[in-house]
Protein backbone atom coordinates (compact mmCIF):
# COMPACT_ATOMS: atom_id res chain seq x y z
CA UNK A 1 0.00 0.00 0.00
CA UNK A 2 1.19 3.83 -1.00
CA UNK A 3 0.01 5.56 2.60
CA UNK A 4 0.48 9.05 2.44
CA UNK A 5 1.90 9.75 6.30
CA UNK A 6 1.26 13.54 6.93
CA UNK A 7 -2.26 12.79 4.42
CA UNK A 8 -4.49 11.17 7.51
CA UNK A 9 -4.83 8.11 4.91
CA UNK A 10 -4.00 5.74 2.25
CA UNK A 11 -3.42 7.38 -1.24
CA UNK A 12 -4.83 3.81 -2.40
CA UNK A 13 -3.57 0.77 -3.45
CA UNK A 14 0.10 0.14 -5.48
CA UNK A 15 -1.22 -1.19 -8.77
CA UNK A 16 -4.24 0.88 -9.50
CA UNK A 17 -6.42 -0.38 -12.20
CA UNK A 18 -6.91 3.62 -13.12
CA UNK A 19 -5.51 6.73 -12.87
CA UNK A 20 -8.09 8.39 -10.97
CA UNK A 21 -6.11 9.79 -8.22
CA UNK A 22 -3.94 11.74 -10.45
CA UNK A 23 -7.12 13.19 -11.83
CA UNK A 24 -7.56 15.24 -8.73
CA UNK A 25 -8.14 18.36 -9.64
CA UNK A 26 -4.52 20.23 -8.58
CA UNK A 27 -5.72 23.37 -7.42
CA UNK A 28 -8.29 21.53 -5.11
CA UNK A 29 -5.64 19.21 -3.84
CA UNK A 30 -2.03 19.64 -4.95
CA UNK A 31 -1.00 17.07 -2.18
CA UNK A 32 -3.06 14.59 -3.73
CA UNK A 33 -2.48 15.47 -7.76
CA UNK A 34 1.17 15.34 -6.55
CA UNK A 35 1.22 12.22 -4.92
CA UNK A 36 -0.98 10.28 -7.60
CA UNK A 37 1.45 11.38 -10.32
CA UNK A 38 4.25 9.65 -7.92
CA UNK A 39 2.24 6.64 -7.73
CA UNK A 40 1.87 6.70 -11.69
CA UNK A 41 5.89 6.49 -12.02
CA UNK A 42 5.91 3.65 -9.83
CA UNK A 43 3.21 1.64 -11.47
CA UNK A 44 5.04 2.25 -14.93
CA UNK A 45 8.02 0.03 -13.47
CA UNK A 46 6.30 -2.55 -11.96
CA UNK A 47 7.86 -5.71 -12.57
CA UNK A 48 4.84 -7.67 -13.42
CA UNK A 49 4.21 -5.24 -16.19
CA UNK A 50 7.57 -5.01 -17.76
CA UNK A 51 9.23 -8.43 -17.51
CA UNK A 52 6.81 -11.07 -19.54
CA UNK A 53 7.54 -9.22 -22.63
CA UNK A 54 11.79 -9.45 -22.57
CA UNK A 55 11.56 -13.38 -21.79
CA UNK A 56 12.10 -15.77 -24.72
CA UNK A 57 10.44 -19.22 -25.04
CA UNK A 58 11.26 -21.61 -22.04
CA UNK A 59 14.36 -23.46 -23.25
CA UNK A 60 14.88 -26.84 -23.49
CA UNK A 61 17.67 -27.15 -21.33
CA UNK A 62 18.58 -26.00 -17.56
CA UNK A 63 17.44 -22.82 -17.19
CA UNK A 64 18.68 -20.76 -13.72
CA UNK A 65 17.21 -17.42 -12.39
CA UNK A 66 19.74 -15.12 -10.56
CA UNK A 67 19.44 -11.82 -9.34
CA UNK A 68 19.94 -9.04 -6.81
CA UNK A 69 18.25 -5.19 -6.60
CA UNK A 70 15.04 -3.81 -4.71
CA UNK A 71 13.13 -4.68 -7.45
CA UNK A 72 14.53 -8.19 -8.13
CA UNK A 73 12.07 -10.69 -5.66
CA UNK A 74 9.00 -8.66 -7.67
CA UNK A 75 10.78 -9.69 -11.19
CA UNK A 76 11.03 -12.94 -10.16
CA UNK A 77 7.56 -13.26 -9.58
CA UNK A 78 6.81 -12.19 -12.57
CA UNK A 79 9.79 -14.44 -14.35
CA UNK A 80 7.55 -18.06 -12.64
CA UNK A 81 4.33 -15.87 -13.71
CA UNK A 82 5.38 -16.33 -17.08
CA UNK A 83 7.64 -19.75 -17.06
CA UNK A 84 5.57 -21.86 -14.45
CA UNK A 85 8.20 -22.54 -11.16
CA UNK A 86 11.90 -21.79 -12.42
CA UNK A 87 15.43 -22.91 -10.11
CA UNK A 88 17.55 -20.52 -9.28
CA UNK A 89 18.05 -17.54 -6.34
CA UNK A 90 17.46 -13.99 -6.06
CA UNK A 91 18.73 -11.62 -3.05
CA UNK A 92 16.65 -8.61 -2.00
CA UNK A 93 16.46 -5.87 0.72
CA UNK A 94 14.71 -6.86 3.77
CA UNK A 95 10.78 -6.84 3.56
CA UNK A 96 11.14 -6.33 -0.46
CA UNK A 97 10.79 -10.62 -0.53
CA UNK A 98 7.52 -11.65 -2.60
CA UNK A 99 6.48 -15.30 -3.27
CA UNK A 100 8.34 -17.40 -5.21
CA UNK A 101 7.37 -21.58 -6.12
CA UNK A 102 10.70 -22.57 -7.02
CA UNK A 103 13.33 -19.49 -6.83
CA UNK A 104 14.69 -18.75 -3.38
CA UNK A 105 14.36 -14.95 -2.61
CA UNK A 106 16.90 -14.19 0.31
CA UNK A 107 16.82 -10.83 2.38
CA UNK A 108 19.75 -8.89 3.17
CA UNK A 109 20.95 -5.82 4.49
CA UNK A 110 20.85 -2.80 2.31
CA UNK A 111 22.87 0.14 1.59
CA UNK A 112 24.95 -1.41 3.92
CA UNK A 113 25.87 -5.06 3.79
CA UNK A 114 25.20 -7.67 5.79
CA UNK A 115 26.03 -11.64 6.91
CA UNK A 116 23.01 -12.82 5.08
CA UNK A 117 24.12 -11.06 1.85
CA UNK A 118 27.40 -12.05 1.92
CA UNK A 119 26.68 -15.78 2.51
CA UNK A 120 23.66 -15.79 0.18
CA UNK A 121 26.44 -14.38 -2.61
CA UNK A 122 28.67 -17.18 -1.98
CA UNK A 123 25.67 -19.42 -2.21
CA UNK A 124 24.73 -18.12 -6.11
CA UNK A 125 28.30 -17.89 -7.05
CA UNK A 126 28.48 -22.45 -6.26
CA UNK A 127 24.68 -22.50 -7.79
CA UNK A 128 26.07 -20.70 -11.13
CA UNK A 129 29.36 -23.26 -11.21
CA UNK A 130 29.92 -25.59 -13.99
CA UNK A 131 26.87 -24.51 -16.44
CA UNK A 132 27.11 -25.36 -20.23
CA UNK A 133 26.80 -23.60 -23.28
CA UNK A 134 23.26 -24.99 -23.29
CA UNK A 135 22.11 -23.62 -20.25
CA UNK A 136 20.57 -20.14 -19.46
CA UNK A 137 21.01 -17.71 -17.07
CA UNK A 138 17.93 -14.72 -16.65
CA UNK A 139 19.90 -12.35 -14.54
CA UNK A 140 17.31 -9.80 -12.69
CA UNK A 141 19.29 -7.38 -11.57
CA UNK A 142 17.92 -3.75 -10.33
CA UNK A 143 19.24 -0.69 -7.95
CA UNK A 144 20.27 -2.25 -5.05
CA UNK A 145 21.65 -4.96 -5.96
CA UNK A 146 25.47 -3.78 -5.23
CA UNK A 147 24.85 -3.81 -1.69
CA UNK A 148 22.94 -6.91 -1.49
CA UNK A 149 25.95 -9.02 -3.59
CA UNK A 150 28.68 -9.07 -1.01
CA UNK A 151 32.10 -10.68 -2.11
CA UNK A 152 34.95 -9.15 -0.61
CA UNK A 153 37.99 -9.58 -2.74
CA UNK A 154 40.53 -11.54 -1.29
CA UNK A 155 42.01 -9.27 2.06
CA UNK A 156 39.02 -7.88 2.48
CA UNK A 157 36.76 -8.86 4.81
CA UNK A 158 32.95 -8.06 5.60
CA UNK A 159 33.52 -5.29 7.69
CA UNK A 160 35.92 -3.82 5.21
CA UNK A 161 32.89 -3.86 2.68
CA UNK A 162 30.62 -2.13 5.59
CA UNK A 163 33.32 0.26 6.29
CA UNK A 164 33.70 1.23 2.32
CA UNK A 165 29.64 1.34 1.99
CA UNK A 166 29.20 3.65 4.67
CA UNK A 167 32.17 6.55 3.54
CA UNK A 168 30.69 6.11 0.42
CA UNK A 169 27.26 7.00 1.20
CA UNK A 170 28.76 9.95 3.08
CA UNK A 171 30.66 11.14 0.39
CA UNK A 172 28.62 13.29 -2.23
CA UNK A 173 30.62 11.07 -4.49
CA UNK A 174 27.99 10.28 -7.75
CA UNK A 175 26.92 7.09 -8.45
CA UNK A 176 29.37 6.48 -11.20
CA UNK A 177 32.09 6.89 -8.75
CA UNK A 178 30.65 4.96 -5.98
CA UNK A 179 30.43 2.08 -8.57
CA UNK A 180 33.89 2.33 -9.44
CA UNK A 181 35.18 1.67 -5.98
CA UNK A 182 32.95 -1.32 -5.26
CA UNK A 183 33.62 -3.32 -8.50
CA UNK A 184 37.32 -2.76 -7.02
CA UNK A 185 36.10 -4.07 -3.66
CA UNK A 186 34.22 -7.12 -5.54
CA UNK A 187 34.70 -10.58 -7.07
CA UNK A 188 31.40 -10.07 -8.42
CA UNK A 189 30.49 -6.60 -9.80
CA UNK A 190 31.77 -5.43 -13.06
CA UNK A 191 30.43 -8.33 -14.90
CA UNK A 192 32.51 -10.87 -12.77
CA UNK A 193 28.90 -12.67 -11.73
CA UNK A 194 28.35 -12.93 -15.91
CA UNK A 195 31.75 -14.59 -16.36
CA UNK A 196 31.49 -16.77 -13.16
CA UNK A 197 28.61 -18.07 -15.35
CA UNK A 198 30.41 -18.51 -18.59
CA UNK A 199 29.96 -20.60 -21.13
CA UNK A 200 26.54 -20.33 -20.23
CA UNK A 201 24.18 -17.75 -22.24
CA UNK A 202 23.91 -14.81 -19.79
CA UNK A 203 20.29 -12.60 -20.19
CA UNK A 204 20.08 -9.94 -17.75
CA UNK A 205 17.17 -7.87 -17.69
CA UNK A 206 17.42 -4.62 -15.82
CA UNK A 207 15.60 -1.95 -14.21
CA UNK A 208 17.54 1.49 -14.27
CA UNK A 209 18.40 3.59 -10.92
CA UNK A 210 21.11 5.61 -12.27
CA UNK A 211 21.51 8.80 -14.37
CA UNK A 212 22.02 7.39 -18.16
CA UNK A 213 20.88 3.88 -17.63
CA UNK A 214 24.08 2.13 -18.26
CA UNK A 215 23.72 -1.40 -17.67
CA UNK A 216 27.17 -1.30 -16.40
CA UNK A 217 26.82 0.82 -13.59
CA UNK A 218 23.29 -0.83 -12.49
CA UNK A 219 24.15 -2.73 -9.20
CA UNK A 220 27.75 -2.21 -9.92
CA UNK A 221 27.06 -4.23 -12.91
CA UNK A 222 27.50 -7.57 -12.03
CA UNK A 223 26.33 -9.53 -15.49
CA UNK A 224 27.90 -6.38 -17.55
CA UNK A 225 31.20 -5.44 -18.88
CA UNK A 226 32.47 -1.95 -18.58
CA UNK A 227 32.72 0.29 -21.76
CA UNK A 228 36.24 -0.37 -23.38
CA UNK A 229 36.91 3.49 -22.89
CA UNK A 230 38.48 4.10 -19.35
CA UNK A 231 37.08 6.54 -16.82
CA UNK A 232 38.59 7.88 -13.74
CA UNK A 233 40.48 5.80 -11.39
CA UNK A 234 40.28 4.68 -8.02
CA UNK A 235 42.96 6.73 -6.67
CA UNK A 236 41.33 10.04 -8.03
CA UNK A 237 38.07 9.34 -7.00
CA UNK A 238 39.34 8.71 -3.50
CA UNK A 239 40.92 11.97 -3.72
CA UNK A 240 38.56 14.03 -5.48
CA UNK A 241 35.68 13.19 -3.12
CA UNK A 242 37.64 13.34 0.10
CA UNK A 243 36.74 9.33 0.93
CA UNK A 244 38.45 8.28 4.14
CA UNK A 245 39.02 4.47 4.72
CA UNK A 246 41.29 2.80 6.61
CA UNK A 247 44.88 2.42 5.31
CA UNK A 248 44.72 -1.46 4.15
CA UNK A 249 41.32 -1.38 2.74
CA UNK A 250 42.95 1.99 0.87
CA UNK A 251 45.69 0.09 -0.77
CA UNK A 252 43.17 -3.11 -1.44
CA UNK A 253 41.14 -0.46 -3.59
CA UNK A 254 43.89 0.68 -5.03
CA UNK A 255 45.47 -3.10 -6.18
CA UNK A 256 41.97 -4.25 -6.98
CA UNK A 257 41.79 -5.30 -10.30
CA UNK A 258 39.82 -3.24 -13.21
CA UNK A 259 36.51 -4.13 -13.98
CA UNK A 260 36.14 -6.97 -16.65
CA UNK A 261 35.47 -4.85 -19.94
CA UNK A 262 32.44 -5.40 -22.44
CA UNK A 263 35.04 -7.14 -24.98
CA UNK A 264 36.12 -10.04 -22.39
CA UNK A 265 35.58 -13.42 -23.90
CA UNK A 266 34.42 -14.48 -20.87
CA UNK A 267 31.29 -12.51 -21.68
CA UNK A 268 30.84 -13.35 -25.39
CA UNK A 269 27.18 -14.96 -24.64
CA UNK A 270 26.08 -12.16 -21.96
CA UNK A 271 23.36 -9.73 -23.42
CA UNK A 272 21.86 -7.20 -21.28
CA UNK A 273 18.14 -5.62 -21.57
CA UNK A 274 17.57 -2.37 -19.53
CA UNK A 275 13.36 -2.63 -19.66
CA UNK A 276 12.39 -0.27 -17.22
CA UNK A 277 13.96 2.64 -16.35
CA UNK A 278 13.28 6.66 -15.14
CA UNK A 279 12.15 7.89 -18.43
CA UNK A 280 8.97 5.92 -19.15
CA UNK A 281 8.00 6.83 -15.06
CA UNK A 282 8.35 10.07 -15.90
CA UNK A 283 6.50 10.28 -19.26
CA UNK A 284 3.64 8.21 -17.71
CA UNK A 285 3.36 11.16 -14.72
CA UNK A 286 3.76 13.76 -17.65
CA UNK A 287 0.67 11.95 -19.48
CA UNK A 288 -1.81 11.92 -16.72
CA UNK A 289 -0.38 15.56 -15.88
CA UNK A 290 -1.48 16.91 -19.29
CA UNK A 291 -4.94 14.45 -19.38
CA UNK A 292 -5.75 17.02 -15.80
CA UNK A 293 -5.01 20.06 -17.67
CA UNK A 294 -1.40 20.91 -16.73
CA UNK A 295 1.72 21.98 -18.76
CA UNK A 296 4.22 20.10 -17.76
CA UNK A 297 8.26 20.61 -18.52
CA UNK A 298 10.59 17.66 -18.03
CA UNK A 299 13.67 19.27 -16.83
CA UNK A 300 15.51 15.45 -17.55
CA UNK A 301 15.88 12.11 -16.12
CA UNK A 302 19.31 11.89 -15.09
CA UNK A 303 19.90 15.46 -12.91
CA UNK A 304 22.93 14.85 -10.70
CA UNK A 305 24.36 16.99 -7.81
CA UNK A 306 23.80 18.05 -4.52
CA UNK A 307 20.08 17.43 -3.54
CA UNK A 308 20.41 21.12 -2.01
CA UNK A 309 21.54 22.91 -5.32
CA UNK A 310 19.48 21.32 -7.58
CA UNK A 311 16.65 22.23 -4.75
CA UNK A 312 17.20 25.65 -4.75
CA UNK A 313 17.55 26.15 -8.82
CA UNK A 314 14.36 24.30 -9.39
CA UNK A 315 13.21 26.77 -6.65
CA UNK A 316 14.15 29.97 -8.18
CA UNK A 317 12.68 28.67 -11.46
CA UNK A 318 9.23 27.93 -10.10
CA UNK A 319 9.25 31.43 -8.93
CA UNK A 320 10.33 33.10 -12.20
CA UNK A 321 7.53 30.24 -13.06
CA UNK A 322 4.69 31.56 -11.38
CA UNK A 323 5.48 35.55 -11.57
CA UNK A 324 5.21 35.18 -15.37
CA UNK A 325 1.45 33.16 -15.20
CA UNK A 326 -1.57 34.87 -15.77
CA UNK A 327 -5.53 34.51 -14.45
CA UNK A 328 -6.52 31.73 -17.05
CA UNK A 329 -3.57 29.93 -17.64
CA UNK A 330 -2.55 26.53 -17.16
CA UNK A 331 -0.87 25.45 -13.56
CA UNK A 332 2.76 24.14 -14.97
CA UNK A 333 4.56 21.10 -13.34
CA UNK A 334 8.10 20.71 -13.39
CA UNK A 335 9.20 16.82 -13.58
CA UNK A 336 12.49 15.35 -13.09
CA UNK A 337 14.39 12.19 -11.94
CA UNK A 338 18.18 11.19 -11.67
CA UNK A 339 20.22 10.45 -8.52
CA UNK A 340 21.13 13.63 -5.74
CA UNK A 341 23.18 13.13 -3.76
CA UNK A 342 23.69 14.47 0.26
CA UNK A 343 27.24 14.96 1.54
CA UNK A 344 26.56 14.54 5.10
CA UNK A 345 27.50 17.65 7.67
CA UNK A 346 25.36 16.53 10.44
CA UNK A 347 24.13 13.68 12.20
CA UNK A 348 20.39 14.08 11.66
CA UNK A 349 18.04 11.46 9.59
CA UNK A 350 17.35 12.20 6.29
CA UNK A 351 17.65 11.56 2.66
CA UNK A 352 18.36 13.05 -0.65
CA UNK A 353 14.71 13.50 -1.78
CA UNK A 354 13.53 14.63 2.04
CA UNK A 355 16.74 16.84 1.83
CA UNK A 356 15.55 18.38 -1.82
CA UNK A 357 12.43 19.02 -0.47
CA UNK A 358 13.51 20.55 2.80
CA UNK A 359 15.86 23.05 0.83
CA UNK A 360 13.26 23.87 -1.76
CA UNK A 361 11.00 24.66 0.78
CA UNK A 362 13.47 27.19 2.86
CA UNK A 363 13.99 28.92 -0.68
CA UNK A 364 10.23 29.32 -1.63
CA UNK A 365 9.91 30.92 2.02
CA UNK A 366 6.07 29.97 1.58
CA UNK A 367 5.18 30.87 -1.85
CA UNK A 368 1.43 30.75 -2.05
CA UNK A 369 1.01 28.80 -5.23
CA UNK A 370 4.26 26.26 -5.36
CA UNK A 371 4.24 22.61 -4.19
CA UNK A 372 6.02 19.74 -4.71
CA UNK A 373 7.21 16.35 -3.98
CA UNK A 374 10.66 14.44 -4.00
CA UNK A 375 10.36 10.79 -3.30
CA UNK A 376 12.49 7.53 -4.69
CA UNK A 377 10.62 5.37 -6.42
CA UNK A 378 11.72 1.98 -4.20
CA UNK A 379 10.22 3.67 -1.45
CA UNK A 380 13.29 4.44 0.74
CA UNK A 381 14.34 7.60 0.78
CA UNK A 382 18.25 7.44 2.43
CA UNK A 383 18.27 4.81 5.06
CA UNK A 384 14.86 5.54 6.52
CA UNK A 385 11.54 3.25 5.62
CA UNK A 386 10.17 6.94 3.45
CA UNK A 387 9.58 7.38 -0.05
CA UNK A 388 9.82 11.10 0.56
CA UNK A 389 8.39 14.43 1.60
CA UNK A 390 5.46 16.49 0.10
CA UNK A 391 5.97 20.37 0.81
CA UNK A 392 3.63 22.99 0.35
CA UNK A 393 3.02 27.03 1.19
CA UNK A 394 1.98 26.04 4.70
CA UNK A 395 4.95 24.11 5.18
CA UNK A 396 7.00 26.48 7.09
CA UNK A 397 3.91 27.80 8.79
CA UNK A 398 3.51 24.19 10.29
CA UNK A 399 7.14 23.75 11.58
CA UNK A 400 7.07 27.01 13.19
CA UNK A 401 3.59 25.82 15.36
CA UNK A 402 5.85 22.67 16.06
CA UNK A 403 8.66 24.58 16.84
CA UNK A 404 11.16 23.23 14.03
CA UNK A 405 13.79 24.92 12.45
CA UNK A 406 13.94 24.23 9.05
CA UNK A 407 17.58 26.00 8.50
CA UNK A 408 18.72 23.73 11.27
CA UNK A 409 17.33 20.53 10.44
CA UNK A 410 19.00 21.32 6.74
CA UNK A 411 22.00 22.04 8.45
CA UNK A 412 22.26 18.76 10.28
CA UNK A 413 21.01 16.54 7.30
CA UNK A 414 17.59 16.02 9.68
CA UNK A 415 14.80 16.22 6.52
CA UNK A 416 12.89 13.19 7.86
CA UNK A 417 12.66 14.30 11.20
CA UNK A 418 11.52 17.40 9.87
CA UNK A 419 8.74 16.30 7.49
CA UNK A 420 7.74 13.98 10.33
CA UNK A 421 7.16 16.49 12.42
CA UNK A 422 5.40 18.61 9.73
CA UNK A 423 2.98 16.27 8.28
CA UNK A 424 5.04 15.92 5.02
CA UNK A 425 6.52 12.75 5.19
CA UNK A 426 5.51 9.98 2.41
CA UNK A 427 5.43 6.61 3.10
CA UNK A 428 4.71 3.83 1.17
CA UNK A 429 6.29 0.34 2.30
CA UNK A 430 8.35 -1.57 -0.75
CA UNK A 431 7.55 -0.73 -3.68
CA UNK A 432 8.88 -3.32 -5.49
CA UNK A 433 10.66 -1.55 -7.66
CA UNK A 434 13.35 1.22 -8.26
CA UNK A 435 13.49 3.73 -11.26
CA UNK A 436 15.64 6.69 -8.90
CA UNK A 437 14.10 10.05 -7.74
CA UNK A 438 10.88 11.55 -8.87
CA UNK A 439 10.14 15.03 -8.13
CA UNK A 440 7.65 17.00 -9.39
CA UNK A 441 6.82 20.92 -8.46
CA UNK A 442 3.48 22.24 -9.08
CA UNK A 443 3.26 25.79 -9.81
CA UNK A 444 -0.28 27.31 -9.64
CA UNK A 445 -1.66 30.61 -11.37
CA UNK A 446 -3.14 33.32 -9.40
CA UNK A 447 -6.78 32.60 -9.02
CA UNK A 448 -5.91 29.01 -7.68
CA UNK A 449 -3.54 30.20 -4.63
CA UNK A 450 -4.39 28.10 -1.58
CA UNK A 451 -2.84 27.37 1.67
CA UNK A 452 -3.58 24.05 2.14
CA UNK A 453 -0.72 21.78 2.90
Amino acid sequence: MMNDAGGGGSDGNRHPQNGNAVMTNPALDPRAFLTGLFRSAVDAADPMQVVAAQLPPRPSGRLLVIGAGKASARMAEAVEAEYGPCEGLVLVRYGYARPCEGIEIVEAAHPVPDAAGEAATARLLDLVRGLTADDLVIALISGGGSSLLCAPVEGLTLADKQDLNTALLASGAPISAMNRLRKAASRVKGGRLAAACAPARVLSLIISDVPGDAPSEIASGPTVGDPDADGPGVAEILGRHRIDVPTHLRRALLEGAAPLKASDPRLAHADAQVIAAPRQSLDAAAGLARAAGVTVRQLGDALEGEARDLATAQAAEAIDIAAALAPGDAPVLLLSGGECTVTRRGDGVGGPNAEFALAAIIALAGHPRIHLIACDTDGVDGAAEVAGAYAGPETLTHAAAVGCDPGLALDTNDAHAFFAATGGQIVTGPTLTNVNDFRAVLILPPEMATGAG
